[in-house]
């Protein structure tokens, strides 16, 4: 019995003459996320993806695991191939769906004829395979509007597929058609699903994170060397930049007032941010702030730092709740490593008081008793580079 794997890309069918770049993007995303799997033939054809193993011991469930999680694919099942004859069609979906059908109580059958050479229409189809489902499974009865089951048989160019419902994909779109942004990782719930939701939406990742030895602990970056990890799955491998930033931090709190210690270290890391993805070909910083829940995250203290750099900064979550947070960091499998007690960098030096609606020329003066330039060029200089997944 052969299987393969069929794929649903959604939202890129409307992407009218440059859809085949999408397409393309996709299939290379798929093969990358199963190469260490085993060898599969990946093509597509009449808005499909078709990702057939070419050996009878690949693991398929695993493939479809690993399929669920790649951005461009809307829907996903897997599907036994049958040859384009209807007695052996009818024969194959009795058996085929045994598993599925002897658990059900319902059902219905639905069919789709691309190939119109095909000498029986799409109802027939629907009613002859019902009869020999029926037939083969007393226990069942036909229910067109709310199924158990739904069985699906598709004549296609080169063969017949038959399969049950699907599974939902990721949706989004693939990892790289819309360019590359930087993350700032801080190691908390938010920044790891501010990352997937930009990689969603086709931006490949890298990530900065900051470390300010020894306030900070090797147990802090290990935390975010796993949460990258977790997210790869989703997001492709990650290359992360460690940034030393303790100099930085002590020379704050050295010369600013306490009040601007927050805003002030926000403005230095996106400007420290901004020259790292720029140098790795990055059009954008991608933040998981939202506004109001923390002190340097007012719309005043946003609009502060926003303007320490030139490039955009992208804030998927800016209008969510922390419930609506928390739910996606489940998802992803982020959460319990998000909750770690190791202190990052942004925990280091808190004011007792932050200034919530801090005016920029009021944090531009007291930016001016520091060496801004030497100290950001130490931070640069002292950055290291590890490549995650």
């Amino acid at each position: 019995m052969k299987e393969l794997i069929l794929l649903k890309c959604g939202e890129l069918a409307l992407k009218g003459l440059n859809r085949h770049t999408f397409e393309d993007a996709l299939i290379k995303n798929c093969r990358r996320r199963l190469e260490n799997l085993g060898k599969f033939r990946i093509y597509k054809a009449q808005s499909t993806i078709y990702v057939e193993p070419q050996a009878d011991d690949i693991d398929l469930d695993e493939a479809v695991d690993r399929l669920q999680k790649v951005f461009g694919v809307a829907a996903l099942t897997r599907a036994g191939i049958v040859p384009k004859d209807f007695p052996q069609i009818r024969a194959f979906a009795v058996e085929y769906l045994r598993r599925e059908l002897s658990r059900a109580k319902t059902f219905k059958v639905e069919a789709k004829r691309s190939d119109k050479a095909f000498p029986m229409k799409s109802p027939e189809i629907c009613m002859e395979t019902g009869a020999a489902l029926l037939e083969a499974y007393p226990h069942l009865k036909v229910d067109v509007h709310h199924p158990d089951v739904t069985v699906y048989v598709e004549i296609r160019e080169v063969a017949a597929y038959v399969h049950v419902d699907q599974l939902p994909g990721a949706g989004g779109l693939p990892v790289g058609t819309s360019g590359s942004a930087a993350l700032l990782i801080s190691g908390g719930i938010d920044s790891p699903v501010a990352g997937y939701m930009m990689a969603k939406r086709g931006l490949r990742l890298i990530a900065v994170h900051f470390v300010s030895p020894p306030y900070t602990s090797e147990h802090a970056l290990e935390k975010v060397k796993t949460l990258c990890r977790k997210l790869t799955p989703w997001c492709g491998r990650i290359s992360l930049f460690v940034v030393p930033f303790t100099e930085m931090q002590e020379a704050i709190r050295d010369c600013c007032p306490e009040e601007y210690f927050t805003i002030i270290m926000r403005r230095c890391m996106m400007k420290i941010a901004e020259r790292i993805a720029l140098e790795n070909g990055c059009e954008a910083l991608i933040t998981g702030e939202s506004v109001a829940q923390v002190a340097s995250q007012t719309v005043q203290a946003i609009a502060c730092t926003d303007i320490a750099c030139q490039m955009p900064v992208l804030r998927p979550a800016i209008g969510m709740d922390k419930d609506e947070i928390v739910r996606i960091a489940y998802k992803i499998d982020t959460f319990d490593t998000s909750i770690l007690p190791y202190e990052d960098c942004c925990t280091v030096f808190t004011p007792k008081h932050p200034k919530t609606k801090p005016r920029l020329e009021q944090v531009l003066q007291a930016e001016e008793h520091l060496e801004l330039d030497t100290l950001l060029q130490k931070c640069i200089d002292g950055t290291e580079s590890e490549m995650i997944g």
